[in-house]
């Protein structure tokens, strides 16, 4: 009878089955670890990527602000040169018109039946503080006449002759409350006989400044 000892043969075939067991779970774990490792890189890889997105960006607002920037005292001297055109425009505009508007002003008053330009509630206003500041609408203008009218920085010199002193005392009255006038001043007058005229004239001065 012969008999064999499997014994040995089953206990080297465990132990086989056994290292293997380990391997294969070592390699498992290595397997995990490499695609835990793969997942983290690609986010990191994708924030890097977002933020250097947002870094080239950021970079392009600051090279157009410094592009601006650059430019900033070109722009500003530009600026500073339109203005003063326009101002000079401006200067010659109201030189061309507002004499004019003066002089037609004068006009108005010396007409029968008008007055000074003035807002109507400004004038009602100063009908109900001051009526005697009030000019006189019923006025015979003819009772004056303009020798001259010089303008010269603004400010109106008026020579003229007059019937009287209410006559001197109307114009003046009328250009004071013309919103073309402002600081009217009665200079010193004086009696005197005219040619072919019957009686004496006041000889008269007036002053304003003029707005326009």
């Amino acid at each position: 009878m012969i008999r064999i000892n499997l014994l040995p043969a089953t206990r080297r075939q465990q132990s086989a089955e056994s290292g293997q067991t380990w391997l294969i779970g070592l390699l498992i774990a290595v397997a995990v670890e490499v695609v835990a490792c793969l997942v983290m890189y690609s986010v990191k890889q994708e924030e890097l990527d977002d933020w250097g997105q947002k870094n080239r960006t950021l970079e392009g607002e600051i090279k157009l602000s410094r592009d601006k920037v650059a430019n900033h005292g070109q722009v500003k001297a530009q600026l500073e040169l339109l203005r003063s055109r326009e101002e000079a425009i401006a200067k010659l505009q109201s030189a061309r018109t507002g004499p004019t508007a003066v002089l037609l002003e004068v006009a108005r008053l010396l007409t029968p039946g008008r007055g000074p330009s003035i807002d109507p509630d400004q004038l009602e206003k100063v009908k109900a503080d001051n009526p005697l500041a009030m000019y006189n609408a019923a006025w015979d203008s003819r009772r004056l006449s303009l020798e001259s009218f010089v303008e010269q920085d603004r400010t109106v010199r008026l020579v003229g002759i007059a019937r009287d002193g209410e006559d001197v005392s109307e114009i003046a009255k009328r250009m004071g409350l013309s919103s073309y006038f402002h600081d009217v001043q009665l200079l010193p007058a004086k009696r005197e006989g005219t040619a072919g005229e019957s009686g004496d004239w006041v000889k008269f001065q007036l002053e304003a400044r003029v707005r326009y």
